[in-house]
C-alpha cells in the first residue's frame, strides 16, 4: 500500500489545519498576535509529543536490542516541546524579550521536528514500517516547520 489508509491520511493532514489556521492568523490578523503564537507554540509543542510518543509505540514490538534507543528517545520530543513552552516567559526573566524568547521557541521546535524526522528515517531501517510511514511523516513535518517558520519570523 503506498498511499496511507484513509484515515490515517483524513487524521493526519487534518491534524495541520491548527498549524495553517495559526500561520494565517499570524500574517493577517496582527491584533491576535500573542494568541496566534500562544495556539501555535502549544499545539506545535503537543503534535511533537505525539510523534515522539509513536516511537514508545515502536519500541515495544523492536527487538530487544533496539527497544532501549528508541525507548529514549520517544520522550525526547516531548521533552524539547516542554522547553520550547517555556522560552517565551523564562528568557524575558533573563534579560531577553519575549520575542526572542518566541523565535527561539519556534527554531528549537523546528530542529526537533527535523531531528525527529530523522530518527523515523533511522528506525525504517532497523524496523518494517509501512511504506507510506516516511513520506507521510515528511509532508506532516515540512507543513509543522513552514508554520513555524511564519511564527519565527513575525516574532
Amino acid at each position: 500500500m503506498k498511499q496511507p489508509p484513509r484515515v490515517v491520511a483524513l487524521l493526519g493532514y487534518g491534524g495541520l489545519l491548527p498549524f495553517v489556521v495559526g500561520a494565517l492568523g499570524l500574517l493577517l490578523m496582527p491584533k491576535g498576535h500573542a494568541l496566534w503564537q500562544a495556539m501555535l507554540l502549544g499545539y506545535a509543542a503537543i503534535i511533537l509529543s505525539f510523534v515522539g510518543a509513536l516511537h514508545w509505540g515502536f519500541a515495544m514490538s523492536a527487538p530487544a536490542a533496539d527497544a532501549p534507543g528508541l525507548y529514549s528517545w520517544s520522550v525526547v520530543p516531548a521533552l524539547l516541546g516542554w522547553l520550547a513552552l517555556l522560552l517565551p516567559g523564562v528568557l524575558p526573566l533573563l534579560g531577553s524579550d519575549s520575542r526572542t524568547g518566541t523565535a527561539m521557541a519556534a527554531a528549537l521546535l523546528i530542529l526537533a521536528y527535523a531531528a525527529h524526522y530523522l530518527q523515523d528515517r533511522r528506525l525504517a531501517r532497523v524496523q518494517p514500517l509501512p511504506h507510506w510511514y516516511l513520506p507521510l511523516r515528511l509532508r506532516l513535518s515540512s507543513g509543522a516547520v513552514l508554520a513555524l517558520a511564519v511564527l519565527a519570523g513575525t516574532a
